[in-house]
């Protein structure tokens, strides 16, 4: 429950790098390295005046975590509380340890043995 607390609130970025729709490089902590590719520049011809377009795109995809968490127990309805008791009541039930020891056969006492049938009919589990 912890953990799903943790990763509801958690927010995160990744920093990706394509050149021409191909994904060369992400980050999650600081920046996507580029490709460096001769051609990914934007570069100006003085006859025609026009400028190549890049090839290369940068993206940021940005995640934002839950800020508030005000859950109570009047927001939540009967189902749930019956949910939330039957799951308690069950999880610490798992941990109790059984006392009972129902051992019938203490007080009888075995056969005695006249003669070793397992030996005399040579019959071993192997």
């Amino acid at each position: 429950m912890a953990l799903i607390v943790l990763f509801s609130t958690f927010s995160y970025t990744v920093k990706q790098h394509y050149c021409c729709d191909v994904l060369v490089d992400f980050s999650f902590f600081g920046e996507a390295e580029s490709c460096n590719i001769e051609g990914s520049n934007l570069m100006y011809s003085d006859e025609t005046g026009f400028s190549k377009k890049d090839c290369c795109e940068d993206e940021l995809l940005a995640v934002d975590g839950q800020d508030k968490l005000n859950i109570t127990f009047e927001s939540l309805s009967f189902e749930q509380l019956q949910f939330i008791a039957s799951y308690t009541y069950s999880f610490l039930n798992l941990f109790v340890k059984s006392t009972d020891n129902n051992t019938s056969f203490n007080t009888y006492p075995p056969p005695l043995l006249v003669k070793d049938i397992l030996i005399l009919d040579q019959t071993f589990l192997i």
